[in-house]
């Protein structure tokens, strides 16, 4: 696991987070913040598994 996926799911979480305090709070900006932020954490663990696959791949390739 990259440290990309370990950080993208904190940010999922921590947007998860801002976005139900936001709908409970009735505060529209803190809820699409949290929106954004699960949105960003997303895109950073996909960077992380393409980082793994490529790592994997390139592994493969130089086994004799």
């Amino acid at each position: 696991m990259d440290q990309e996926n370990i950080k993208g799911a904190a940010q999922k979480i921590k947007g998860k987070i801002e976005e139900v305090a936001g709908k409970v709070l009735g505060d529209k900006d803190l809820e699409l913040h949290g929106k954004a932020d699960q949105l960003g954490g997303a895109v950073r663990d996909a960077v992380g598994t393409a980082r793994d696959t490529v790592k994997d791949a390139v592994k493969e390739a130089n086994k004799p």
